[in-house]
């Protein structure tokens, strides 16, 4: 069964709520509206947030009647709201800075806000580490998402408060909302980011190139004379991975024969990539019809 990884989801919640509070806080204080943007960002991460608890949740199914290999395509869906959400932050953000643009006003009491938003992005840092390090430990582009979503709040935090330092110290009222658009570009593109990785898991995407060559690697060390491989091909599907390849032997070979050198190098295989699903097809090297079908 897929390892329940919600615990993740419930602390990402817990850190959205945290720092929407916050930065709402330093944006009544200060009336910035780069602080409004990241506020809204915030509010972002928290549907987010939701999205992928619900998703992790659902990805620990086992897989059951109606979903032989399981449910663990659900994170893709996490990923893919995720990044739709990050377009619709991006966009309001974008909004907002345009009218401010066209209306600059001066900042009020940017020493609190400051503080305030300082400790959001302490928060948001500590939780985008804890959910990059736990996605690539457990392979769950869920818990990546959602931590590069949060690793980009704290750059967005960390562009608006140099934004309004220097609105601060120029009175150049015009670089707050100059800063937000800034900010808004830069969310657009890690939502395309996310967007594009979840359509990739969705259409069932190979595995990374590094892992291909080494899975030949390992297929080619146990072929001799008369043994030989082909149609090999993987895929990925949230924290599983999955391979297939044709194992051509001699036809004399009797059925254990066959079998006992399939499975061995199945475990060999497993043992190097543990979240690996491997399904051999034995098949005679004489035979032409095991070589029909190519792919």
């Amino acid at each position: 069964m897929h390892q329940d990884l919600s615990r993740y989801g419930w602390i990402a919640v817990g850190a959205a709520l945290a720092t929407i509070t916050l930065k709402a806080g330093a944006w009544l204080v200060t009336g910035s509206v780069g602080l409004l943007a990241d506020a809204a960002e915030s509010i972002v991460n928290l549907v987010a947030a939701v999205v992928a608890l619900i998703a992790l949740k659902v990805a620990a199914k086992p897989a059951d009647k109606n979903h032989h290999f399981g449910h663990t395509k659900a994170e893709y869906f996490s990923a893919g709201v995720e990044g739709l959400m990050i377009f619709i932050a991006a966009a309001s953000i974008i909004f907002f800075a345009v009218q401010r643009l066209l209306a600059p006003q001066p900042l009020e009491q940017v020493g609190i806000g400051l503080a305030i938003s300082l400790v959001a992005s302490a928060i948001n840092g500590g939780v985008a580490l804890v959910l990059l390090r736990a996605g690539a430990r457990h392979n769950s582009i869920t818990l990546r998402a959602d931590g590069k979503h949060l690793m980009t709040d704290v750059y967005t935090s960390a562009g608006v408060l140099v934004g309004i330092v220097l609105v601060w110290v120029t009175k150049w009222n015009w670089l707050d909302p100059v800063v937000a658009i800034a900010v808004g570009i830069n969310i657009l593109i890690a939502g395309y980011g996310l967007v594009k990785e979840s359509t990739e898991g969705l259409m069932d995407i190979s595995l990374p190139k590094e892992d291909n060559d080494r899975l030949r690697q390992l297929l080619a060390s146990r072929l001799d004379e008369g043994i030989d491989f082909h149609q090999m091909r993987t895929r990925e599907s949230g924290t599983l991975q999955f391979m297939e390849f044709h194992l051509l032997v001699p036809g004399s070979w009797t059925v254990k024969q066959g079998h006992d050198f399939l499975e061995d190098l199945v475990d060999e295989i497993v043992a190097e990539f543990p979240r690996m699903s491997v399904t051999g097809h034995l098949e005679p090297i004489e035979d032409p019809r095991s070589y029909e079908h190519p792919l």
